[in-house]
C-alpha cells in the first residue's frame, strides 16, 4: 500500500486553505481592475500593474516590455524607480525568449543562464540574481509584450509566482488594450495636427533659406531623427544643392544629381530606406569622416511637383531609438507632397531675387553713372557711380523730376530725355559738358527708352561716362599697368610722376631667334604672334602686381616695387618669371598642335636702387625707370643664351627673396662695362620631371663641381660635372662647365684664378 501524499484527516483543512487562497486571488484581481480604472494613460497602467506584481510576489524590481512591431524591438518605459526607456531586439535576452515562445520562464541564477544579457546590469548598475518572466497578451490572445520581475526578496521564484503573475497580467489586459488603442489614436491625432500646422506655416514662407530651415526642422522633429537635409535640383548645373541642413548649421552642399544615395533617389524617383548605412555599397562614408558625424540609418524620398516631376530629394539620418519604418516613409512622402508647391514658389522667388540682386550688382559695379526715370520723368534709381559723378546721394535724387534736378547749364539733358520719351529713339551726346558744383566734367551721355518685353514704355535710362582728363590719363596708363597701380600713380600727383629714387626689381625678357621667326612668318604673321605672346606675358606680370614699363620690339621690360611697394616685390618678380615660362610652355603646346613652330624666351632679373618718373619731351613722356640696376637685368637676360638658361637672377635679388625656389648658382660674372663680379643664379621652378629629370641629383653634383671649379681643382670638378651630365644629358650649363674644365686642364690658369667669368658681349 502506497503512502498518500496527504493525510485524509487533513483534507478538510486543505480544502479550506484553497478556498481562502482563491478568495484572496479574487480580491487581488479586483484590486488590479479597480486601480487600473483610475489610470490616466498607458504609462500609468503599466506602472500600476508592475507595482502590484512586485508588491504581491515580493521582488526588488519589475519591468513591463511592450513590442514595437515596426522595429521588432521590446521597449520598457518604466524600470523600477528609474524613468528611462530600454530597448532590445524582441529575440534577445530572457524577455526575447519568452516573447518568442509565448511561455513564462523562471531563472534562479541569472548569470548562469545562457539567455541573460549582463550588459543591461552594466548600464543600470543593478545586480540581477533571479528572473520571473511571463508573456503579455490581449483579450484576443495576441502577444504584445512581456512582464519581468527581478530578485525575489524572500526565497526563490516558484510556479505559483508565475501563475500569479500571469493572472495579474490577464486581469490587466483589458485595460492595457484600451489604453494602447487610445494612445495610438491620440498619437495619430497629434501627428495630423502637427502635420497641418507645419504645412500651414511653411506655405506662408517665400524666402528659400528660411523655408528650408522650417522644412528641415519639421522633418527632423516629425521623424525623431538626428539630421535631415532637403536637396533641390539645379537644372543648369545638374547638381543637387541645399543651403542648410538640420544639424549641420549654415552649410552649403552641392553634389552631382546622379551620385550617391540622394542621386539614386533623384534619378529613379523611388524612395530608399537603409537601416544600416555602412553595410550599403551606395553609401559614401567620406562625408562622415569630414564632419565627424556617424551615419547609422538613412531614409531618402523624392520631392515631386504637381506635374509629377522630381525637383529634389529629402534625406533623413539616424532615427532615434531604431530604424526608419514604412510608416515614417509614408509620412515623409505625404509631407513632401504638401510642401512641394511652397518649395517651388520659394525657389522661383529666390531666382527672381537673385536676378534682381545680380542686376543691381552690375549697376553698382559699373564705372559709368546710370540713372533711370519713370514715364512721368521722375528719377527712380541712380547707381553709386552716378552719385559720385554728380556729387549727390540716391536719397536726394529719387522721386525728383528730371527738370528739377538737371537745371541751369545741365538743362540740355532734360531736353534729350523728353526727346527720347516722345520718339522712342536713343540720343547720344559725345564729349558733352556737365556742371557739378563749380567743376565742369567732360562726359559721354546716352539716353535710351526703357520698355518691357511687350514694348510697353516704362520710362527712360541715362548713362553718363566721365571722360575728364584724369580718366583719360588713367585709361591710357591702365594699358600698361594694373588699374590699381594707375590709381596710385594718379593719386600721388606730380611728386611721384616727377621722379623719385626707389629700390625695385627689374625684369627683362626677350624672344630668341626673333629674326628667323620674322622671316618665316612675314609682317602680318609676326604681329599676330607678338600680340598673342604679349597678352599672355603681360597678364603674368600684372597678376603679381608688376608694372609693364615698355615693349622694346619683341622684348618686355617690367618693374616691381615702384608704383606700389610690397614687402615681397622680389618674390613677385620671380613668380612672374616662372609664370611666364609656364604660360609659354602651354602656348607652345597649342602651337605645336596646330603645326606651328614653338618660340623660346630668356628672362633676366635684378634688384637695385633706380630712378623712376616721367621721362621724355613736353609733347610725349613715358613713365619709366633708369639706372645701373636696369642695365644689369638686361645683361642677365642676354646671358641666358650663353648658359642655356631661361631665368637668370642676380645675387642682389636672391638675397632678398623670402620664399624658397628650386635654383642653383650658375656663375660669378663680370658683365660688359663693369669690373665688379656678380653671382648669378638660375631659377628652375617651371621645370617638370620630363624637362629636367633627376633635378635634385643634378643640382647636388653641379654644386660640388662648381665649388671644385672655383678652387682650381678642375679634375674633381670635371668628375662632378660628368656625374651631373650622366643624370641629365640635356643640361646645357653642365656641358658648358665640362668644356671649361677640359680647357683649363689643358691650359691651366695662373695663381690669380678666382673662378670669375668675364662676359665679352652684352
Amino acid at each position: 500500500m502506497h503512502d498518500l501524499p496527504v493525510n485524509l484527516a487533513d483534507r478538510p483543512r486543505l480544502a479550506m486553505r484553497g478556498k481562502r487562497r482563491s478568495a484572496s486571488l479574487a480580491v487581488l484581481l479586483l484590486e488590479v481592475s479597480n486601480r487600473l480604472a483610475r489610470a490616466n494613460n498607458l504609462d500609468d497602467a503599466l506602472r500600476i500593474m508592475r507595482d502590484i506584481a512586485t508588491q504581491v510576489i515580493g521582488t526588488e524590481r519589475g519591468s513591463v516590455f511592450l513590442n514595437d512591431p515596426q522595429t521588432n524591438e521590446l521597449y520598457s518605459r518604466i524600470a523600477g524607480r528609474f524613468a528611462r526607456e530600454i530597448r532590445m531586439l524582441n529575440t534577445a535576452g530572457v524577455a526575447g525568449v519568452v516573447f518568442g515562445s509565448g511561455k513564462g520562464m523562471i531563472i534562479h541564477d541569472a548569470y548562469a543562464s545562457e539567455y541573460f544579457n549582463p550588459a543591461i546590469d552594466q548600464q543600470t548598475g543593478f545586480r540581477t540574481q533571479s528572473i520571473l518572466c511571463a508573456p503579455l497578451r490581449t483579450m484576443k490572445g495576441d502577444l504584445i509584450g512581456v512582464a519581468q520581475l527581478l530578485n525575489k526578496t524572500d526565497g526563490s521564484f516558484s510556479e505559483d509566482d508565475l501563475a500569479l503573475l500571469e493572472a495579474i497580467i490577464s486581469q490587466a489586459s483589458v485595460s492595457l488594450e484600451s489604453f494602447r488603442t487610445i494612445e495610438t489614436i491620440e498619437k495619430s491625432r497629434q501627428q495630423e495636427l502637427e502635420f497641418l500646422a507645419v504645412v500651414s506655416e511653411i506655405s506662408s514662407e517665400l524666402k528659400l533659406g528660411p523655408l528650408l530651415q522650417k522644412i528641415m526642422a519639421a522633418i527632423t522633429r516629425m521623424l525623431d531623427a538626428e539630421r535631415s537635409t532637403l536637396f533641390i535640383n539645379d537644372e543648369k548645373t545638374k547638381e543637387l544643392y541645399t543651403e542648410v541642413g538640420q544639424g549641420l548649421g549654415a552649410t552649403t552642399i552641392r553634389l552631382p544629381n546622379h551620385l550617391g544615395i540622394a542621386g539614386t533617389v533623384f534619378t529613379s524617383g523611388q524612395s530608399v530606406n537603409i537601416p544600416h548605412a555602412y553595410a550599403d555599397l551606395r553609401f559614401n562614408p567620406s562625408f562622415d569622416r569630414k564632419t565627424g558625424f556617424f551615419t547609422r540609418s538613412i531614409l531618402c524620398v523624392p520631392v515631386t511637383n504637381k506635374a509629377g516631376k522630381v525637383i529634389g530629394v529629402t534625406q533623413v539620418l539616424n532615427k532615434r531609438g531604431g530604424v526608419f519604418t514604412a510608416d515614417d516613409e509614408a509620412r515623409l512622402k505625404a509631407f513632401t507632397s504638401q510642401i512641394s508647391i511652397g518649395l517651388e514658389n520659394a525657389k522661383l522667388f529666390d531666382d527672381v531675387q537673385a536676378i534682381k540682386n545680380y542686376n543691381e550688382s552690375i549697376l553698382e559695379s559699373m564705372t559709368n553713372g546710370v540713372i533711370t526715370l519713370n514715364g512721368e520723368g521722375k528719377i527712380v534709381t541712380c547707381n553709386a557711380a552716378g552719385c559720385r559723378l554728380l556729387k549727390t546721394s540716391a536719397v536726394a535724387m529719387v522721386n525728383q523730376p528730371a527738370d528739377g534736378f538737371f537745371v541751369g547749364d545741365n538743362a540740355w539733358l532734360v531736353e534729350k530725355i523728353r526727346t527720347v520719351g516722345d520718339t522712342g529713339g536713343t540720343e547720344v551726346m559725345v564729349d558733352a559738358q556737365l556742371t557739378v558744383e563749380t567743376e565742369h566734367l567732360s562726359v559721354n551721355v546716352t539716353v535710351m527708352p526703357l520698355t518691357t518685353a511687350g514694348e510697353k514704355k516704362l520710362g527712360s535710362l541715362v548713362m553718363i561716362e566721365d571722360i575728364s582728363s584724369e580718366k583719360r590719363m588713367k585709361s591710357t596708363m591702365s594699358r600698361y599697368m594694373d588699374p590699381a597701380l594707375a590709381d596710385q600713380l594718379l593719386a600721388s600727383g606730380a611728386d611721384f610722376l616727377g621722379g623719385q629714387s626707389v629700390e625695385a626689381t627689374i625684369l627683362f625678357s626677350d624672344v630668341r631667334s626673333f629674326t628667323t621667326l620674322s622671316e618665316e612668318l612675314g609682317p602680318q604673321g609676326i604681329i599676330s604672334l607678338l600680340n598673342q605672346y604679349f597678352t599672355l606675358m603681360v597678364d603674368c606680370i600684372t597678376d603679381q602686381g608688376g608694372m609693364l614699363d615698355k615693349f622694346i620690339g619683341d622684348a618686355i621690360m617690367a618693374v616691381f616695387g615702384t608704383a606700389r611697394r610690397h614687402e615681397d616685390d622680389e618674390d613677385r618678380a620671380v613668380r612672374a618669371a616662372v609664370a611666364m615660362m609656364t604660360e609659354l610652355q602651354a602656348f607652345n603646346r597649342r602651337r605645336a598642335a596646330d603645326g606651328k613652330r614653338p618660340i623660346d624666351i630668356g628672362v633676366g632679373l635684378n634688384t637695385d636702387t633706380v630712378v623712376s618718373g616721367n621721362i621724355g619731351s613736353p609733347k610725349r613722356q613715358d613713365y619709366t625707370v633708369i639706372g645701373d640696376g636696369v642695365n644689369l637685368a638686361s645683361r642677365l637676360e642676354s646671358a641666358t643664351k650663353q648658359y642655356g638658361a631661361h631665368i637668370l637672377v642676380s645675387e642682389y635679388t636672391m638675397k632678398k627673396l623670402k620664399a624658397t625656389y628650386r635654383s642653383r648658382e650658375i656663375d660669378r660674372v663680370v658683365v660688359k662695362g663693369k669690373t665688379k663680379p656678380v653671382a648669378v643664379y638660375e631659377i628652375l621652378d617651371y621645370h617638370t620631371d620630363e624637362t629636367f629629370p633627376n633635378m635634385m641629383g643634378v643640382l647636388q653634383a653641379f654644386q660640388y663641381g662648381l665649388k671644385a671649379y672655383r678652387e682650381g681643382q678642375f679634375d674633381q670638378a670635371l668628375r662632378a660635372f660628368g656625374e651631373a651630365n650622366t643624370q641629365h644629358p640635356g643640361d646645357f650649363a653642365t656641358k658648358m662647365y665640362i668644356d671649361r674644365c677640359r680647357h683649363l686642364i689643358a691650359d691651366p690658369p695662373g695663381q690669380d684664378w678666382d673662378g670669375v667669368w668675364v662676359m665679352k658681349s652684352k
